[in-house]
């Protein structure tokens, strides 16, 4: 995703979630109270900006009538505070605050709080910031909060929690070792200046967070704890239904005890890179199959410039994909598959905005060809590129979202809210990401100036690239090699008939004019058109959300798709070729608010377009032209192939656990193939072969359609007559039959897994015995009690790593339980042992289960379950699932939750007893070293019929 003109929240959040500086902003409460945000004219939220006695700055947001409640303290310490000597201090201070507090000493019973009100929680620790969340049913907020501000006031810190929770996270750092985005971060970290705190390891592991008499950990915990955290660097927001009055009474009395230090966040004024460093290209070792180039280049901080915004405005020309863009010359002569440019980190000292390219096999070999493109690019955004009239299109368009912008998910809303309250206005702190105020023509050549071949950063990620002495990052063993880079050799040259084929972007044909809403109210559900010209078309106008969007689905189902794991790869490059031709034409369109995605399926491909509904017929027409006759090259089938065999290989060098969860999905669903059959399918398949299948996709179609939102029926039936013309015309009508889950053979399967990594991945899978609400019901209620004591139980207790977890294994409506865990120390039968001991354990818990706690668990999980809409695009996901799987009376949800009210304890017993303890339908698979041939395992999953309806 690029910071362009439509991305410029997403862009400036971004940019956020690097490493900004804090502005403590010194008002008085009194001062803080009268300010009142500026907010969407959609917005019917009410806000409320105060400051405590202790300095804690707070954002309180009303949402009336909201089910949902969150908060987010986010504090102005990350890994950049860390001691030199003791690397990872802070997130290991972010672990230990979950783990117990003066008035909740148990260490389990704030997850265990936010989990049975059906909630969520966690945290993150960046390099200027560490972020605590938590979203929980908004009748609990009060009792959420207290949990959530002792935390801060008056944690433990239990001695005998601190060996336990230091090891996991060593067991966070063990599971991404192979991990390759970890591991080039590394890279980033040792290329950097020594001297800047970016320099060290965030992470920490058993050795930098050692703890023996002769150095104990908690004495240095709590030292760090005292010196860094303070009330005066921290930043609240809490959402609820509740009252502004009210939410204040809830912050106050609990959060003001938090101490005030009076402290100072750390100021980072050394360079990031080190005097002389630059220009200069780091080759880095990748394990997996991938090709990444990066220009880093040193800017100033633009902290400071979020009203205006000049690094997104440069940003946006440089990431452009339209006609003549850089991305699209690249990518048309073979040398680049995505290009995206945006703010990299920024320390309110200094910047970096960086350009990252995925690169094809062809432009790995010739880096230098791509460098001069970008550099000639780079000149001709400076030379012609500062324009009023981009900026007034850039601003509109930001209005234009602002204007409309809908609801995001309540905890996400104070995540972002309470990071961005460090560095902007109170005022200015809901509309920030979308402020354009002022042209500033010399901020952008401030910046473009920068953007020079003598300061940068050329950053290549490959598959062995053959370096001759190779450093090796101390924590990861990443191999990686640094020499100055020769500015000769990427100086343009005049011969190079691809720089004239560089352009600047057209005024975009995409910005909506008519922004109206029709006439009409809200349709309860979707109702049927009827078949149209051979295509059942569903319709529901919704304007709930006062905004002028729609979303219009297409699902072009052929039995031409599964016939074979060949057929499964042919149908994805088609899509690839479709996604390539439209591309530069469309960018444009999602820059205006418009939005696609075409993308193939078992049952065929479905092609979605959404957004502002005054363009969206002429998007979706152009994206049709190419589904009916798509341009197909040799070059492009080349690359695509070669992108679809390395992913492939790639899916070998992912985490275990997520190889084991994917076995068991390509083994059970009817129609996935495997990785393996898919691979000999794309080492084989030909040009003259897609060819072929092209012509012949549509030859036998079952089409469907839902248009919903800001359209009127008159509207939608244009469309589907439209649709017919372009694509169906030809087609013979049939009918592709859903796919189903095989049901596991009695007892317990084994299949052992054969995977290079030190950890060891576990996955049990027990199945349901049919896919009834009722089924489904108990399986959905179990998982929702049985989680929070699991991940307590292997995860705190035993640490048998960082990655631990209960989870509903629902696939096509086939009720499941899956008990993951991924471990660096224990092996599978290990892993095996303490799950079954926990299984049988916990039988004695859930037979005592109250009827008041068994009515509290299932009020939570149908919280989730009918949790609110709160944009367009969740009730459109929605239905296209219903439609899809054809419950057209769209009343799943409502079924499912009363089946839920009526499950009983005995049936939860039952169930745990016989597929959980006795593992009457049970799949295991887990990673070893090596694997003995299951082929004949295999073969039997593969010949079972589908589990029964009921």
């Amino acid at each position: 995703m690029h910071p362009g003109i439509h991305g410029f929240a997403q862009g400036f959040l971004g940019l956020k979630q690097g490493f900004l500086l804090a502005l403590v902003l010194a008002f008085s409460s009194v001062a803080l109270a009268s300010q009142s945000p500026t907010k969407s004219p959609n917005d019917a939220n009410l806000y409320r900006y105060v400051q405590l006695d202790n300095q804690l700055r707070v954002l309180l947001i009303s949402a009336p009538g909201s089910d949902k409640a969150a908060a987010s303290m986010n504090v102005a310490v990350g890994s950049g505070d860390d001691p030199a000597n003791r690397e990872g201090l802070s997130h290991f201070l972010e672990h230990m605050l979950f783990l117990g507090t003066e008035k909740y000493p148990d260490p389990g019973e704030y997850q265990q709080f936010i989990k049975s009100h059906g909630g969520s929680h966690n945290a993150f620790t960046a390099f200027q910031d560490t972020n605590y969340f938590f979203d929980v049913q908004a009748e609990h907020l009060k009792e959420a909060l207290d949990r959530f501000a002792e935390q801060f006031s008056a944690p433990l810190f239990t001695p005998e929690l601190v060996d336990r929770e230091r090891r996991a996270v060593h067991s966070e750092y063990s599971s991404k070792q192979k991990d390759d985005s970890r591991r080039f971060y590394s890279v980033k970290k040792a290329v950097s200046n020594p001297d800047h705190a970016f320099h060290q390891f965030a992470v920490g592991n058993l050795t930098t967070l050692e703890n023996t008499e002769e150095r104990p950990l908690r004495p240095d915990l709590i030292d760090f704890w005292k010196a860094h955290y303070s009330s005066n660097l921290m930043t609240l927001a809490v959402y609820g239904p509740q009252s502004l009055d009210q939410l204040e009474a809830m912050v106050r009395g609990r959060f003001d005890r938090i101490e005030n230090r009076n402290l100072n966040a750390k100021v980072h004024d050394e360079p990031l890179f080190s005097p002389g460093t630059l220009p200069a290209r780091v080759h880095a070792d990748a394990l997996k199959d991938i090709r990444n180039l990066t220009l880093t280049f040193p800017i100033p901080s633009q902290e400071d410039h979020y009203r205006d915004k000049p690094a997104n405005y440069v940003a946006s020309l440089l990431g452009h994909e339209g006609p003549g863009s850089l991305f699209d010359v690249l990518k048309k002569a073979g040398l680049v598959e995505s290009l995206s440019a945006g703010s990299g980190m920024d320390t309110g000292q200094e910047a970096t905005l960086e350009l990252n390219m995925a690169l094809t096999p062809e432009g790995l070999e010739n880096q230098e060809t791509i460098l001069e493109l970008t550099f000639a690019y780079i000149d001709k955004v400076r030379e012609e590129g500062i324009s009023r009239t981009r900026f007034e299109e850039m601003k509109q368009l930001a209005q234009i979202d602002f204007r409309f912008r809908e609801k995001s998910q309540p905890v996400q809303e104070v995540m972002h809210l309470s990071r961005q309250m460090r560095h902007v206005a109170p005022e200015d702190v809901l509309q920030a990401p979308w402020m354009m105020e002022s042209y500033a023509p010399d901020k952008y050549r401030n910046i473009l100036n920068r953007l020079t071949p003598d300061n940068v950063l050329v950053s290549v990620l490959e598959t062995e690239p053959n370096l001759e002495d190779p450093n090796l990052t101390q924590w990861y063993d990443a191999a990686w090699k640094l020499k100055p880079l020769a500015i000769r050799d990427i100086r343009q040259r005049d011969d190079n008939p691809m720089v004239s084929r560089l352009a600047l972007p057209l005024d975009n044909p995409f910005i909506p004019e008519e922004l109206d809403m029709i006439d009409g109210a809200t349709m309860e559900q979707p109702v049927s058109m009827g078949t149209v010209s051979g295509m059942e078309v569903w319709y529901a106008r919704d304007t709930r959300f006062e905004t002028p969007k729609a979303n219009v689905y297409l699902s072009l189902r052929t039995p031409a798709t599964r016939a074979s794991a060949r057929s499964n790869v042919l149908s994805s490059l088609l899509v690839d070729a479709i996604n390539t031709n439209v591309n530069a034409w469309a960018y444009p369109a999602q820059l205006a608010g418009l939005d696609y995605s075409i993308y193939p399926h078992l049952r065929g491909i479905t092609v979605r377009v959404g957004g502002y509904s005054d363009k969206l017929h002429t998007l979706m027409a152009r994206i049709l032209t190419q589904v009916a006759d798509p341009t197909l090259t040799e070059q492009r089938f080349r690359i695509a192939r070669q992108n679809m065999i390395d992913g492939l290989l790639n899916k070998a060098k992912e985490r275990p656990v997520q190889q084991t969860s994917e076995r068991i999905q390509s083994l059970l669903i009817e129609g996935a193939w495997s990785t393996e059959e898919k691979l000999k399918a794309a080492q084989e398949v030909t040009l003259d072969e897609l060819k072929s299948f092209s012509e012949a996709f549509l030859a036998q179609v079952d089409p469907v359609m839902l248009a919903h939102g800001n359209m009127t029926q008159a509207s939608a039936l244009n469309l589907t007559n439209r649709i017919h013309a372009m694509v169906l015309d030809d087609s013979e009508l049939t009918t592709v039959e859903r796919s189903r889950v095989r049901a596991l053979p009695e007892g317990e399967t084994m299949l052992p897994l054969e995977v290079d990594h030190p950890d060891t991945g576990y996955s049990l899978y027990v199945q349901g015995d049919n896919t009834s609400f009722e089924e489904r019901a108990v399986f959905r209620l179990l998982e929702q009690i049985i989680s929070s004591p699991f991940y307590e139980e292997l995860r705190t207790n035993r640490q048998l790593g960082y990655i631990v977890y209960a989870t509903p294994f629902e696939m096509l409506e086939t009720p499941a339980l899956g008990f993951v865990v991924q471990s660096p120390e224990a092996s599978g039968d290990q892993i095996d042992q303490a799950v079954r001991e926990f299984s049988k354990a916990f039988k004695d818990t859930l037979s005592n289960l109250s009827e008041q706690d068994l009515a509290r668990e299932k009020q939570a999980v149908i919280s989730q379950l009918m949790e609110q809409d709160r944009q367009l695009g969740e009730i459109s996901e929605r239905y296209w699932r219903e439609i899809d799987r054809g419950a057209t009376d769209f009343k799943s949800r409502e079924k499912l939750a009363k089946a839920i009210q009526r499950v009983s304890r005995e049936a939860l017993v039952n169930t745990l007893q016989k597929q959980v303890i006795d593992r009457k339908q049970a799949l295991q698979v887990f990673t070893t070293a090596e694997a003995k041939n299951n082929a004949s395992v295999v073969e039997l999953l593969l010949q079972r019929s589908a589990v029964p309806d009921a």
